[in-house]
């Protein structure tokens, strides 16, 4: 069926030949079946398709890279990016050459949309899109360093991660500058630091196990060890240092999970391409734990599913291989060889080159949201001015009201769609007032969690807030969305609203009189003072 199409595409119209692409594409994409001899039949249809300017034939340039892309699987030839460089030249426009090098960010031909971003990005109309680009550009050729790394080398790897840093921090810096009030560019900031921090933590890793060469442990690390029963005591300083990058990488997962948990928006396969980077985390922390810290507590049972998943894209299938084979030389090595010793740190060394060498999918919702969704959300009572706090007395309870307006893009429901929306207020005391000015150490005051379903996009709720302690609390309103699947997504907004306690005047009233002394103190008020 592949000879049929790639047959029926020197024959078609442009129109179907951009359809037929796209089947291609998405055949190759689930299912490596292009080979070498595809590939040379596409470049001739690509040297021959551009005759004309039109939306179709720049449609059709687009789609035909795309399958190139993946038929070259990240390693294209000279000859290959001559013959596209020539026919973008003669026919494409600049959104077209845009579109092309996202595509081969996309599937990891990072050196050749480098070379793209490079000579488009003085072809925009703005500064923001000057400096979008330009960090593209050099997140490109970062990732382009990183290729270059070969097994063994170590130091090669520690060299090829620095220079990547050096581009990656240019390109933060021009991302940075790219971003507006109505485009935040929030994902694309936080997964561009998450993969710089994992990159730091990855070069921290090799220079941990090669300071057992330079600080092996002492010759009396044995009796050490049985003295005070600590088994990582026989490893010296190297048992510590491990500990710390096996917690940085767990962090860095934490922080991966929550980035995947604040899309609410992304495609699914942007949401598998973060996941892939937290798995990458958790198995580095768990090699490490396997490894050298706990050998025998190790399991690799919960790893053991990995391979078995059906994988989606080229760049998965690359990562699962990896994690697998990771894994098993993991596990063979605990069996024979209890730690530590240069076999144990070389393993470590060359899972992080393996990682390494798989180049990195920038994903579609890195350059395009195709579905978008907001919270508004309004809370009364409001104070007058933003920095006045809002009264209420110490004995009576705040009522607060929350409303809120879910907003969509141009098509809602794209990808996952509201079922609820969950909200969950807390106050926390920031100064008090009175003769017991000391902050107690739990200063949480409230904490409610209600969930609430959108009517036309519409909801509202109250909350019942307590503030018995006298002083200054901050209330703080953060809504996240459920989807129809059950799972929370922590979109935001979060809002806080200042509110202070105040002394009831009874209260106030008998305080002082207590405080003069002699005077009694007043009867207590019921319903029948009055009478």
């Amino acid at each position: 069926s592949l000879e049929f199409l790639l047959g029926q595409l020197h024959l078609s119209c442009d129109s179907s030949r951009v359809l037929m692409c796209h089947a291609l594409a998405a055949i190759a994409t689930h299912l490596p079946v292009l080979g070498d001899g595809m590939l040379g039949d596409l470049v001739d249809l690509y040297r021959v398709a551009s005759h004309s300017s039109t939306d179709k034939q720049q449609e059709l340039l687009v789609s035909l890279a795309t399958v190139i892309f993946v038929a070259s699987q990240s390693s294209l030839s000279a000859e290959v990016k001559t013959v596209i460089k020539q026919q973008l030249e003669n026919v494409a426009n600049g959104w077209t050459v845009y579109r092309i090098a996202r595509q081969a960010s996309r599937m990891g031909c990072h050196e050749f949309s480098s070379e793209l971003y490079q000579c488009v990005r003085t072809r925009v109309a703005s500064e923001h899109f000057y400096f979008w680009l330009s960090s593209l550009k050099e997140f490109s050729q970062a990732e382009q360093c990183l290729s270059h790394v070969e097994d063994g080398d170590y130091s090669g790897a520690m060299s090829a991660i620095a220079e990547a840093l050096r581009s990656y921090q240019k390109g933060i810096a021009s991302l940075t500058a790219a971003s507006t009030p109505l485009s935040p560019l929030t994902f694309q900031c936080e997964f561009i630091k998450l993969r710089i921090d994992t990159l730091q933590a990855l070069s921290q890793l090799i220079c941990t196990c090669n300071s057992l060469k330079t600080s092996p442990p002492p010759a009396i690390a044995t009796t050490i060890a049985l003295t005070s029963g600590n088994e990582l005591q026989r490893c010296g300083r190297i048992s510590m240092q491990m500990k710390v990058c096996m917690d940085e990488f767990r962090s860095l997962a934490a922080r991966y999970a929550d980035l995947h948990q604040s899309s609410f928006d992304a495609d699914y396969a942007t949401l598998r391409n973060v996941e892939l980077q937290q798995q990458s985390c958790l198995l580095v922390s768990h090699v490490i734990e396997a490894l050298i810290l706990d050998p025998q507590a190790a399991s690799f049972q919960e790893y053991g599913t990995v391979g078995s998943v059906q994988t989606e894209s080229e760049y998965e299938r690359r990562m699962m291989s990896v994690f697998n084979h990771v894994l098993e030389e993991a596990e063979s090595l605990t069996k024979k060889h209890p730690p530590v010793s240069h076999l144990h740190t070389s393993c470590l060394c060359d899972a992080v080159i393996a990682l390494l060498k798989v180049p990195l999918s920038f994903q579609r919702y890195f350059f395009q949201k195709l579905q978008s969704t907001s919270i508004k959300l309004a809370l009364s009572p409001s104070p007058r001015t933003p920095s006045e706090p809002i009264p209420v007395q110490n004995t009576q309870q705040l009522t607060l009201k929350v409303e809120g307006v879910v907003q969509h893009g141009s098509t809602p429901g794209l990808f996952r769609k509201i079922q609820s929306v969950c909200l969950n207020v807390t106050s926390v005391l920031q100064s008090k007032t009175g003769p017991d000015y000391k902050i107690p150490l739990d200063t949480k005051t409230n904490e409610i969690k209600q969930r609430v379903e959108p009517h036309n996009d519409y909801f509202s709720t109250q909350f019942l807030l307590n503030f018995s302690i006298l002083g200054t609390h901050t209330v703080t309103v953060e809504a996240s969305v459920v989807d129809e699947s059950g799972i929370e997504w922590k979109t935001g907004p979060k809002t806080t609203v200042s509110v202070k306690s105040l002394e009831d005047p009874y209260s106030q009233q008998l305080r002082h009189q207590l405080q003069q002394g002699g005077a009694q103190p007043a009867p207590q008020r019921s319903t029948y003072t009055r009478f």
